[in-house]
């Protein structure tokens, strides 16, 4: 029989062959779940959208017709808001919040490698065991649940 805990989906992250007491982030010192765990895959890209939704609205009130202007805003937002209060519109909604390994807001040096990366899409879809996008492992960040 199959059971259904074991199927996960494409939102739950990849999966690797696991002990029976280990989840993604426990090598990095993280709870199995609640406040400070890692954020699940659903509320990261619902996050993101979130967000990407209201840089687009913003450029093209601003200037429909410059197709730089809405990644630029988006890479603002992430840099001013997460390098300062750890978090963007789109995490705060979603109850998420980036933070450096030692538990500090990223601060903006590594606000501003994780927001460059992330506009560059692809660093962002390839993660880790511990579900870091590249953007997080080169910032040394992490997005937890608040």
């Amino acid at each position: 029989m199959i059971n259904r805990d074991d199927l996960g989906s494409w939102l739950d992250g990849p999966r690797f062959e696991r002990e029976a007491d280990d989840w993604p982030g426990k090598r990095l010192g993280l709870p199995i779940s609640g406040s400070h765990s890692l954020a699940p895959a659903w509320k990261r890209i619902l996050a993101l959208l979130v967000d990407w939704l209201m840089c687009l609205g913003i450029a093209n009130l601003i200037d429909g017709s410059n197709p730089f202007l809405a990644p630029g805003i988006f890479a603002l937002e992430n840099f001013l808001l997460v390098g300062t209060l750890g978090y963007s519109v789109g995490h705060r909604i979603f109850g998420i919040e980036v933070r450096r390994l030692n538990g500090h807001v990223p601060g903006m040096l590594k606000s501003l490698i994780r927001a460059l990366l992330v506009v560059l899409v692809i660093p962002a879809l390839i993660f880790d065991r511990d579900n870091r996008g590249l953007h997080d492992l080169a910032a040394g960040t992490v997005i937890l649940r608040r």
